[in-house]
């Protein structure tokens, strides 16, 4: 079990570099008023919700602790940041302040995940 759910921390790592990722490669464009929401973001977004559910059945299915507060917080957030992206997917540009909503939303998913014990 353990092997497995290593796995599904890894994919959910993988999902949040990708979302985090495309957010930081469109900074520049924020600056200028022409940053728009890339599918790497939507694919991580999505990849880390399904991960991340994943991870907390597997976690309770191997009777390890869950701290449902924390996760429902996370959780939260992620289909806040999943919804204004498939929104906003096909827009050419996208408002600044969305835009920047995002990346605090995500920076703050990563530093839940860390810090919060």
């Amino acid at each position: 079990m353990d092997v497995l759910i290593h796995l599904f921390v890894g994919l959910h790592i993988i999902g949040i570099a990708s979302l985090l990722g495309g957010f930081l490669t469109q900074l520049k464009a924020m600056g200028q008023g022409t940053a728009r929401f890339v599918p790497a973001m939507l694919h991580g977004a999505f990849t880390m919700l399904v991960t991340g559910v994943a991870l907390v059945g597997l976690n309770q299915a191997d009777d390890q602790p869950v701290d449902n507060v924390k996760i429902g917080v996370k959780l939260a957030l992620l289909i806040v940041i999943l919804g204004l992206v498939y929104v906003q997917r096909d827009e050419e540009t996208v408002d600044k302040r969305l835009f920047g909503l995002v990346g605090l939303f995500t920076t703050a998913n990563i530093f839940i995940a860390v810090l919060w014990t």
